[in-house]
């Protein structure tokens, strides 16, 4: 049988999503407690890898289990097992061709910047803090540049192992909060680091370091070292994974933080 999972979690104590040697990663932990209910050792499959202090509002996984522990056993369960910064938010049983990675159609970050002259105390490993003044309305058009199929070399890092930088952006909107900025991107799919280097280059316009058109420049000249100083993790959040509706997942009900 085969259940899915929405997974919720501050990436701060992470070396990411995946599972690696000699560190500790959330799928370590997310697997080391699904075991405990199966009672055999059980691996997941991820809508998408988050890196070193990334968090995640619904990040969905997949696993098969010879039993079924019902609802209460796959989230009261599991949560018992999870550390405090670790939690499971909804589950259901799922078809046998549904893949938490394949069947998605789009993936939603979120990325907050705390705008102030002094760093932030509250929420400090979930922000990113950018002491200079931000005009997010340059910030937002500038971004307007990204939407649509493009090659996305020039913000993706030099260690990225996809076979293609082709990405399509269904939207990447700026907006100001207060204090915050936050930019919200929707992709059918992410490079390693692109969130990240699109955010720190949004940022060199927002401070009017460069202009509007900049970004357009360094997206068609397809070269990293062209773009943006790649942004804090901390500040970065995946927020939601699109699938086709005959597999009725659970509506998110999380990720209204910094809307």
């Amino acid at each position: 049988m085969r259940f899915a999972l929405g997974i919720e979690y501050d990436g701060s104590n992470y070396c990411g999503w995946q599972r690696q040697n000699h560190v500790n990663s959330v799928q370590q932990e997310v697997e080391k407690a699904l075991s405990k209910i199966v009672n055999l050792p059980t691996q997941v499959v991820c809508a998408g890898r988050t890196d070193t202090g990334v968090h995640g509002f619904n990040q969905v996984i997949h696993f098969d289990s010879p039993v079924d522990r019902g609802q209460a056993g796959w989230e009261l369960g599991i949560n018992t097992h999870l550390p405090k910064d670790i939690a499971v938010k909804w589950s259901c049983p799922v078809s046998d061709d549904f893949h938490a990675r394949f069947s998605a159609t789009a993936r939603q970050y979120r990325y907050v910047i705390y705008n102030s002259k002094l760093r932030p105390a509250i929420l400090n490993k979930g922000l990113s803090h950018c002491h200079f003044p931000l005009d997010e309305k340059l910030m937002h058009t500038a971004a307007q540049h990204l939407v649509g199929e493009h090659d996305f070399t020039s913000f993706r890092t030099v260690h990225c192992q996809a076979n293609t930088a082709k990405r399509t952006i269904m939207y990447c909107n700026v907006s100001r909060h207060g204090d915050y900025v936050v930019i919200n991107i929707k992709a059918n799919a992410f490079l390693q680091h692109m969130v990240r280097n699109i955010a720190g280059s949004l940022m060199r316009v927002g401070r009017k370091v460069e202009t509007v058109d900049w970004v357009a420049e360094v997206l068609a000249h397809k070269n990293r070292c062209l773009a943006g100083m790649t942004a804090p993790s901390g500040g970065l959040y995946f927020i939601d994974v699109d699938y086709p509706e005959h597999f009725n997942l659970p509506k998110n009900s999380s990720g209204g933080i910094f809307l």
